[in-house]
C-alpha cells in the first residue's frame, strides 16, 4: 500500500511501539516537533530529528500528551536546543512543576521518564502556529484525561496523539483505576469525525486517509470494551508487560517478578477485576495467555520479547 503523502513542510518519523511517532514541521520562519518518543530511544531521537531539520535548530516541542513514550525524549531535546520552547497540555503542568511521578504514571506504570520543564500550556480552543500553519487545539480525553489533538483546518491534517490509530486507540488508562473515561473516548471520536480530517497523523503506526473506516473500528472496538471492561483491564496488563519487553528485551524471571511488584496499576486493577484471585494467580494468567500467543516467551529462567 503506498504511504499518504503530507502536506509540504510535514514529516512523520513513524517509530516503533515503544516510541510514539515523531512529527517534524518545518515553516520559513521556525520548525516544531510533536511528540518525542521513549527515554531509552532518546539518542535515536536526536539523530532523526538532526536529519530531517537538515541542521537548522529545533524551536518548538508540542506533546500531545504526556504519557512517557511521547514524552521521554523531551529532556535530551532540550539539553541539545538551548532555545528550544516547550508546550504541554494544561491538566499536566502542575504535575510536570513538582514532578510527581505518580500523577504523571510513570511510577504506577513501571516506566520511566527523565525530568524536563516546560515554558507553556496547549489551551484548548487555541491556535498554534506550527511550521507555518495554524494548528487548531482539541481537548481529547480518554485515552489520557488531559490529551490534546491538533488540527489544521486548510489541510484538513489531524495530528491525533493516541486517540485514533488505523486500527483503534490506546489503552483507557483511567478506567483502570476506577475513573469512568469510556464516554469520553466516544466523545473525542465524535470530535475528530466533525472535524472532518482527510488525513490522519497517528501515535502509532503509518499515516491513513481512511479515517472513516478508522472511526468505526474504534467505535466498534470501544463497544466491546464497554460490555466488557474486564476485558479491557486484562489487554491494558498485558500491554504494560509487552511495552516493558519491548524495552528491556529480555529479563531473569526473577526481575521480571521485580518489576512487576512495582507496577501499582496491577494491583490496582487485580483487586478490581478479580478479586476472588490474589495478584500472583491473576498475573501468572495474563503471562501465560500473552505466552500462548506468542507475544512473548519464557526460556531458561528469562521472560523474553517476541519480535
Amino acid at each position: 500500500m503506498p504511504s499518504i503523502q503530507c502536506p509540504p513542510g510535514i514529516r512523520v518519523l513513524e517509530r516503533g511501539w515503544l516510541s510514539s511517532n515523531n512529527v517534524v514541521l518545518i515553516g520559513r520562519g521556525s520548525s516544531a516537533l510533536v511528540d518525542s518518543g521513549y527515554v531509552t530511544h532518546s539518542e535515536q531521537t536526536l539523530a532523526l530529528v538532526y536529519r530531517a531539520l537538515d541542521g537548522r535548530p529545533l524551536d518548538l516541542l508540542v506533546n500531545t500528551h504526556l504519557h512517557s513514550d511521547h514524552c521521554g525524549a523531551n529532556a535530551a531535546l532540550q539539553a541539545r536546543y538551548a532555545s528550544l520552547l516547550t508546550h504541554i497540555p494544561p491538566g499536566e503542568a502542575e504535575a510536570v512543576r513538582q514532578w510527581d511521578e505518580d500523577r504523571l504514571s510513570y511510577r504506577p506504570t513501571g516506566q520511566e521518564c527523565p525530568r524536563f520543564g516546560f515554558d507553556s500550556t496547549l489551551a484548548p480552543g487555541s491556535v498554534l502556529e506550527l511550521g507555518g500553519a495554524s494548528w487548531q487545539i482539541h481537548a481529547a480525553p480518554g485515552h489520557d484525561p488531559h490529551a490534546v489533538v491538533l488540527f489544521e483546518p486548510a489541510s484538513r491534517t489531524l495530528i491525533s496523539g493516541d486517540a485514533l490509530w488505523e486500527r483503534g486507540f490506546g489503552v483507557v488508562f483511567p478506567e483502570m483505576w476506577g475513573e469512568p473515561s469510556f464516554d469520553e473516548v466516544g466523545s473525542t471520536l465524535d470530535l475528530i469525525e466533525s472535524l472532518g480530517p482527510v488525513r490522519v497523523i497517528p501515535g502509532h503506526g503509518p499515516v491513513f486517509d481512511q479515517v472513516d473506516a478508522a472511526l468505526a473500528s474504534a467505535r466498534e472496538r470501544l463497544d466491546a470494551f464497554v460490555r466488557s471492561p474486564e476485558k479491557h483491564a486484562r489487554h491494558a496488563i498485558k500491554v504494560l508487560i509487552k511495552f516493558k519487553l519491548l524495552d528491556a528485551k529480555r529479563m531473569s524471571r526473577e526481575d521480571f517478578d521485580t518489576w512487576l511488584q512495582s507496577v501499582y496499576y496491577l494491583e490496582q486493577v487485580s483487586q478490581r477485576f478479580a478479586p476472588e484471585q490474589n495478584r500472583e494467580a491473576w498475573t501468572f494468567e495474563l503471562l501465560s495467555e500473552l505466552i500462548k500467543s506468542n507475544a512473548i516467551r519464557e526460556e531458561g529462567g528469562f521472560i523474553l520479547d517476541s519480535p
